[in-house]
């Protein structure tokens, strides 16, 4: 009789969430192993079948800062705060490239991850947590490429006064631009398996945001008039920080950095909110 009515342990008990700000860190953690896994599976995948291979991460960006260094150096002859070009712009490329990278990932978490979602149960934020990861290892390696960069024109130029004492705000730096592509990709992610047309929207919308971030300009060279637009951009503070840590050069305000940083999290429980609801009626509609 009493062994009828002991009580049933489960290993895993799947149920709805009970609320719209809860994130199940705890079977994120119990699923640590698929996250390495999907980890590796990005960071490898992405290049397996190249020529060129894991020397993408180095030319990219530096195609592209040569590309800005041309249009918008010699042509645009646009002023730089008197820092040399090459760093100005690197620093600017990998730092956007970052968060556009897991924004544009993370947004297509739920279309293009459905069949595995149909047929195996595992935390739905792992996928979107790996993107983010696999995107910091690229930043990890652009960003030693930036400092062979950067300590070359230290040492040849001097024209640059980099903030020894800032230097704790980095990781910082890092975790709001992990935070806003994660918050923003989750987000676009939810909606999008609705309404298709986001996707094409987001697209196109990343290539316009980054002419409304300082990555190409310093925030110095935009209009009294018109910078209050940009400053409202929560990337533009992290740009300037970094180039003032690096530099000694960039508009550098605590306030503006608070800003970018409640703005982080506001947009980070805003998509918790919307990836829950959606999270559990997405195979309906997808």
């Amino acid at each position: 009789m009493s062994a009828l009515h002991t009580e049933e342990h489960w290993d895993i008990e799947i149920k709805p969430t009970e609320s719209l700000f809860k994130l199940d860190f705890k079977s994120v953690w119990q699923y640590r192993d698929l996250l390495w896994l999907l980890v590796r599976r990005d960071f490898v995948a992405q290049y397996k079948q190249t020529i060129l291979g894991p020397i993408w991460f180095f030319v990219q960006p530096l195609l592209t800062t040569l590309m800005y260094l041309l249009i918008f150096g010699r042509v645009a002859k646009m002023d730089t705060d008197g820092l040399p070009m090459i760093p100005f712009y690197l620093a600017g490329v990998i730092c956007w490239g970052y968060f556009s990278e897991s924004l544009t990932k993370t947004s297509d978490t739920f279309i293009t991850n459905a069949n595995i979602f149909g047929k195996v149960y595992f935390p739905r934020l792992v996928i979107p947590l790996s993107v983010v990861m696999s995107s910091l290892i690229r930043l990890g390696v652009q960003f030693s490429l930036f400092l062979v960069c950067w300590i070359y024109y230290l040492v040849s130029e001097k024209t640059m006064q980099p903030q020894w004492g800032l230097l704790w705000l980095l990781p910082i730096l890092v975790v709001l631009m992990a935070g806003l592509g994660l918050g923003l990709g989750v987000i676009f992610s939810s909606l999008t398996t609705k309404y298709r047309d986001l996707r094409f929207l987001l697209t196109f919308g990343i290539q316009l945001a980054m002419f409304a971030t300082p990555v190409v300009y310093p925030l110095s060279l935009a209009p009294e008039k018109y910078r209050w637009l940009i400053v409202a951009n929560p990337f533009t503070s992290i740009i300037e920080t970094f180039r003032f840590i690096f530099m000694g050069k960039g508009q550098f305000e605590w306030s503006y950095l608070a800003y970018s940083g409640v703005v982080t999290v506001v947009i980070l429980i805003v998509g918790s909110m919307i990836f829950n609801k959606v999270e559990k009626t997405f195979m309906d509609t997808v």
